[in-house]
This record gives C-alpha cells, structure tokens and sequence, in this order.
C-alpha cells in the first residue's frame, strides 16, 4: 500500500507545482497557506499536527515562506514555542493560487468522475486516520521491545 500511495502523491505533487510554478509556489506551500487561512494563528507543533508532517520539513517549508514574506510569527506564552498565521501578503498569495489550485482539482474530479472523487477523499482520510493511529502505538514505550512479545 505504501508504494502505491507514495506514487501517487509524487504524480499528484508534479500535477499541482506544474500548475503553481507561474505563480513561484510549491504544493507544500499552497497547502501550507491553506490550512493556516482556515485554523488561523496556531503553533508550529500544532500545524504539523493538522499537516501529517515531521518537524524538520515543515521548519525547512515554513524557513522558505517566512523569507517570502507569507507567514508571520511570533513567539508564545512559552517562548520555545512558534505560533503562525497567514500574512497579508500569504493571504494575497493564496487567493493567486486557489483559481490554479481549483482548475486543476475539477479537471482530476471531471476525469475521475464524482463518485471516484469522492470516494478517494474518503479513503485517504480513512487511511491517513488509521496510519496515524498506527504510528501513535508503535511510539507508546509499553510498544517498545527487542524480542519476543508485549
């Protein structure tokens, strides 16, 4: 299953930044954008959370977009602690991007059909719920052992 899925979003990431290059923007950055003009101001802990994604990659995508001047930060009450928000000029970038980003999503929907469409949205949460949950036990330290059987 992991083969097949990380094919598909490699063809699905070429598909979107074929789109989004004009506009100077990655797929990570648009979705990036997205999710913070939806959740608004959250930590940096807390975006990788709602992104499925690790630390180091979100820190190097949001290094990127902070120089781009599309997110701003601040520190929080902890002051480890990043917490983000889309920028006036990440704002402005998003609404350039969504009307690529939307060409693109109805032109996969029309040729996949909308039951397919939905179907698949339904799926990939499904499975990136259960992966998640998945990952969640396997890093309980009662999980941890060297052999045998817990």
């Amino acid at each position: 299953m992991c083969s097949s899925f990380r094919r598909t979003a490699r063809s699905l990431t070429q598909l979107y930044e074929t789109a989004l290059r004009p506009l100077g923007m990655r797929a990570t950055q648009f979705t990036v954008l997205q999710v913070l003009s939806v959740a608004g101001e959250v930590s940096q802990g807390r975006l990788g959370e709602m992104l499925a994604m690790d630390s180091t990659s979100l820190t190097r995508a949001l290094a990127i977009m902070n120089r781009q001047g599309w997110i701003a930060e601040r520190r929080g009450e902890d002051h480890r602690e990043r917490r983000l928000r889309l920028s006036e000029a990440g704002d402005a970038q998003l609404r350039r991007a969504l009307p690529v980003w939307e060409k693109v999503q109805a032109g996969l929907r029309d040729r996949l059909g909308e039951q397919a469409w939905n179907g698949l949205l339904e799926s990939t949460r499904e499975v990136t719920g259960a992966a998640m949950e998945v990952m969640a036990g396997v890093n309980e330290p009662a999980n941890r052992h060297t052999g045998g059987t817990a």
